[in-house]
């Protein structure tokens, strides 16, 4: 599974990165993670609002960093 970090690289960036390996590592998934810094790319996505998350190229939250909980039932949902 490969899951995309869209954003800048901001502190709430880097923590919905850590928290999504971390959901993963917790469940037990192999996932790839991606940091997409560049702005157009970003809007390529149609996201407005960053940190977001995407897996395999389709946007699944913007806007916010959820807990470990939340990504957990994301990526067991997608897996």
């Amino acid at each position: 599974m490969r899951v995309q970090i869209l954003g800048s690289g901001c502190p709430k960036c880097k923590l919905l990165a850590e928290r999504t390996s971390e959901a993963a590592r917790g469940v037990g998934l192999e996932i790839e993670v991606v940091k997409v810094t560049d702005i157009t790319e970003i809007l390529g996505y149609g996201v407005m609002s960053t940190p977001a998350l995407a897996i395999d190229g389709q946007v699944k939250l913007s806007g916010k960093v959820p807990t470990v909980a939340e990504l957990h039932q994301l990526l067991t949902t997608h897996a």
